[in-house]
């Protein structure tokens, strides 16, 4: 297989995955840019030496000499172009959230699996060292049984940010804080525990004027008997992101930064001196790789090669916003949600509150 052709859609958070593909440049070929503002398109061209630019999907989805289209748009626009992209014949990368309800999710499933493309959802945090030394001791054996776990994404979201048109509206971002800033806290947090059995929410609006949620409390069952509790705001003038998790034998503890928390330090107690020497013995047979964007993108053109499974599959994307959802439909009817969620629950076709206009 020769280099990975790659277009990038989107001049936001697509910087972020062009620096990523630049460290890549043995494996990935950045070949077109494209956004709405063409002079931006043009800017991203010019500073990341990309050949060709456009202002139109549709032209990326024609070009036979591209692999991978990489959107980085914003959400409500994922579903339809995630469709437009598979029947092009081309793969997909695409930012969070993925879409806007676990019928589409679906749909997307069942899209994949007729297509000749694949879809990679984007949840870069998940390579972080730190957390991938925990999912090792956890695959080792070491960890032991889950107990209790705690989450906290405490960051601060002033009102210039939602001068972009689309941010803190229902219809165009779909969701707050619990979608668009801690969705990847707790991805890390199901990455490492596995699937969730109940729900608890409650959510409210308290730092700036905006339709969708920016604080919000959650409780947590998962499948294994472990417990969790999540706290999110955007309202905290030190920033951080926390995760600790209390298994069995040993307590797993992150660092702080808001942006980069499951990359390490990472502390790793054992409950006596021969657990510390098991997980001693463990760490020392972990094999670092990439992180974040990077990590998830080389381990994106290792399983292409390879024929293996994604390193971040549609069904994780699914089971992220399965939780979404059941955090949604509990804030909103006071009331436990058991998982799963199928498609004769109320909020599988979307979790938007009632009094949300259609259209607006």
């Amino acid at each position: 297989m020769d280099k990975l052709r790659v277009a990038v859609v989107g001049g936001g958070i697509g910087k972020a995955h062009l620096d990523a593909y630049l460290k890549l440049s043995e494996e990935i070929e950045v070949v077109a840019v494209c956004d709405l503002d063409l002079a931006k398109a043009q800017g991203l061209a010019e500073t990341y030496r990309v050949p060709r630019v456009t202002r139109d999907l549709a032209d990326l989805c024609r070009m036979e000499d591209l692999d991978v289209i990489d959107l980085c748009t914003p959400p409500q626009g994922h579903f339809e172009q995630i469709q437009q992209v598979l029947a092009a014949g081309k793969h997909v990368v695409c930012e969070k959230p993925l879409v806007g309800s676990l019928r589409e999710a679906d749909a997307l499933i069942a899209a994949e699996a007729a297509s000749q493309g694949r879809v990679m959802p984007i949840f870069q945090y998940r390579f972080g060292r730190g957390l991938q030394k925990l999912k090792h001791l956890v695959a080792q054996g070491v960890a032991g049984r889950a107990y209790l776990s705690t989450v906290e994404t405490a960051w601060r979201r002033r009102a210039s940010y939602y001068d972009v048109p689309w941010r803190g509206k229902w219809q165009t971002e779909l969701g707050g804080a619990l979608l668009s800033h801690a969705i990847h806290a707790h991805d890390m947090l199901t990455y490492i525990l596995g699937s969730t059995k109940s729900v608890f929410a409650r959510t409210a609006t308290r730092v700036n004027p905006i339709e969708v949620e920016d604080c919000a409390s959650v409780s947590l069952e998962f499948s294994d008997g472990s417990l969790a509790s999540l706290s999110v705001t955007l309202g905290s003038p030190q920033e951080i992101t926390r995760h600790r998790f209390c298994f069995e034998n040993l307590v797993a503890e992150s660092n702080t930064e808001p942006y980069n928390n499951s990359a390490e330090p990472w502390r790793f107690v054992g409950d006596t001196p021969e657990v510390d020497a098991r997980i001693g013995a463990a760490l020392a047979r972990f094999e670092p790789l990439p992180e974040r964007y990077e990590g998830q993108f080389f381990r994106f053109v290792r399983a292409l090669r390879q024929g293996s499974a994604l390193p971040v599959t549609l069904a994780d994307a699914r089971a992220s916003l399965e939780l979404v959802t059941a955090m949604y439909d509990s804030a909103q009817t006071g009331q436990d949600v058991t998982l799963p969620i199928g498609e004769d629950h109320p909020k599988y076709g979307g979790w938007l509150p009632q009094t949300v206009p259609a259209g607006g």
